[in-house]
């Protein structure tokens, strides 16, 4: 019978020698793997970060301004923060694994270059000290060559101080009468604090949607303890102080001939309950046809969405009103109606909107996959999806260009693609049932051609509504925070914060330093020179900011 042979040599040190190897070996595949991984984690993020950029051109470019269009967004970048910080830390991995073995060459991840700090921050000068002496032969007559700087970026955590406003006392020796400086202002009357504080408390609460008894937790945490109710009474008179500026922002937005109008739901505190309530915003934006006038937004608030609200909203205005088919603005289009007319203009993104969701390919088969119940791809909608698209393609060429020049390209181009658009809508509907989703998304634009055609007869007019929808944007956000409203006051204030905060955005100035310097200033200020405060005048004034990223104008 043969016995085994063993494939190990029975020599210790050739034993050795085999372990080494082998022990060689394995350090070659694992830093190869490691490579591959690193390699592979690259690519993934490289991935994604085209793919998100992808979808931020195409939201550009067609205006896709929908919530859901936006989460997708959010989404992506938060993907996309999780696949570089993966990329790195295999990074990381491989360079380790490199390390141990000489015959893999290291895995070189492109990086892109990174853009040099901003040079209006500050720059602290750390010097390491110099040897005395000469490391090599120790020598000690040493001559400065160069230097070599390597900037780090850090921050320093908020700094709190507390301001001591001294006023002295003087009494006159020959009269007897004592003098003193006035109080500095504040807020609050008798109050404690300081303008840039209640910018910020302001900024966090409906800039950033941050509640007050959060904040209020990381002041304490800071070691600055503030009860809510404390900075709630300071909110309270800001609201106050900043009204005379809302009331201007009003008067600015309803001196405009065309709006944008929209509405969103904002939960309040109810008995035992919360209730819907509605923040309206009034849109003034002439970018589109290259007015001169500045953007700005208007909110208001109301406890229920009848129709009288917007009447009253508008009851001294006229001109033209872009707005979705809310059955509440009919009375504003009514004939006779004073002061003036309101020409109602419909939205196509809305439209285009109840079409696509009947076209939605994509949707459709994550729906299947998740085994859910997905609904039918019509072809129909999306030759509907097609032919609108062509009219934005139109107005993707004269965004921007004066309202003449826009009236005079619809006419050319615009004009025979709605006629097409009209006939074969209509050819569509016959072959439907009344009660078919197709049949309801074509008969919301037959029912209101004549408001969806208007922007044939007048350049002013924008394709589609996303100027109000893009200023809504802020509530939708902030409901995630803040849940809802604590009373009907609370959603008036908020009204008015919206206005401040979302017109400055519009006017592409940093909200928080506005609202800071306005604070200082506004209880001196002449009535009549209050104008000067206003965003779109305060900018000129104050030219270095942070600028915000202003919304792309609509189509």
């Amino acid at each position: 019978m043969d016995t085994a042979v063993s494939p190990f040599p029975d020599d210790l040190e050739a034993l050795k020698a085999l372990l080494a190897a082998t022990l060689q070996r394995a350090d070659q595949a694992e830093a190869q793997l490691a490579n591959a991984q690193a390699q592979a984690s690259a690519t993934e993020a490289m991935i994604a970060h085209l793919k998100l950029q992808i979808a931020k051109l195409r939201r550009e470019q067609y205006g896709a301004t929908a919530e859901r269009s936006r989460r997708l967004l959010d989404q992506m970048e938060l993907q996309l923060e999780d696949l570089e910080g993966d990329a790195r830390e295999d990074d990381l991995a491989a360079e380790a694994a490199v390390a141990k073995t000489t015959s893999v060459p290291p895995f070189e991840r492109k990086k892109p270059s990174r853009k040099p700090f901003p040079k209006h921050l500050p720059r602290e000068r750390v010097v390491i000290p110099a040897p005395c002496s000469c490391p090599a032969c120790g020598g000690n007559r040493l001559s400065k060559l160069g230097e070599d700087v390597t900037e780090t970026l850090e921050v320093i955590p908020r700094a709190w101080k507390v301001i001591q406003t001294v006023r002295e006392k003087f009494s006159c020796r020959d009269c007897e009468t004592i003098t003193q400086p006035p109080t500095p202002f504040h807020v609050v009357p008798r109050g404690w604090a300081g303008p840039s504080f209640l910018a910020m408390l302001l900024f966090e609460k409906y800039g950033q949607h941050q509640p007050l008894n959060r904040q209020a937790e990381r002041f304490a945490r800071e070691g600055v303890p503030l009860a809510t109710s404390t900075l709630a009474d300071q909110v309270g008179a800001a609201a106050f102080a900043l009204m005379p500026l809302y009331r201007l922002i009003e008067a600015h937005v309803l001196a405009a001939q065309r709006l944008h109008g929209d509405d969103t739901t904002v939960p309040v505190m109810a008995k035992g309950k919360t209730d819907t309530a509605r923040l309206w915003t009034y849109v003034r934006d002439d970018l589109p046809f290259g007015g001169a006038d500045p953007p700005a937004a208007l909110f208001y608030y109301s406890r229920d969405r009848r129709g009288e609200h917007p009447r009253a909203h508008l009851k001294s205005w006229s001109g033209i009103l872009q707005a979705d088919a809310y059955g509440g603005y009919s009375e504003l289009y009514a004939i006779g109606r004073e002061p003036g007319p309101i020409l109602e203009a419909g939205c196509f993104a809305h439209a285009r909107r109840k079409f696509f969701e009947l076209a939605d390919v994509e949707a459709t088969v994550r729906r299947r996959s998740r085994g859910e119940r997905a609904s039918h791809i019509y072809p129909i909608a999306l030759e509907a999806v097609q032919r609108i698209d062509a009219l934005f393609d139109v107005e993707r060429a004269i965004n921007g260009k004066g309202a003449s020049e826009r009236l005079a390209t619809r006419q050319e181009l615009s004009a025979p693609l709605v006629d097409g658009l009209h006939v074969w809508l209509t050819a569509q509907m016959a072959k439907l049932s009344r009660n078919h989703d197709l049949a309801k998304a074509i008969n919301y634009m037959l029912r209101r051609w004549d408001a969806f055609t208007c922007f044939l007869d007048d350049g002013r007019i924008c394709l589609t509504n996303n100027a109000a929808e893009r200023a809504l944007r802020c509530v939708p956000l902030g409901r995630k925070a803040w849940l809802f409203c604590g009373s009907d006051r609370g959603g008036q204030r908020a009204a008015v914060f919206y206005t401040l905060i979302q017109s400055a955005r519009l006017n592409d100035i940093d909200p928080q330093a506005w609202l800071a310097d306005v604070l200082a200033r506004i209880a001196d200020y002449p009535v009549s020179s209050l104008g000067d405060l206003l965003p779109w005048n305060w900018r000129f004034r104050h030219p270095r900011q942070d600028h915000c990223e202003l919304p792309v104008p609509d189509a």
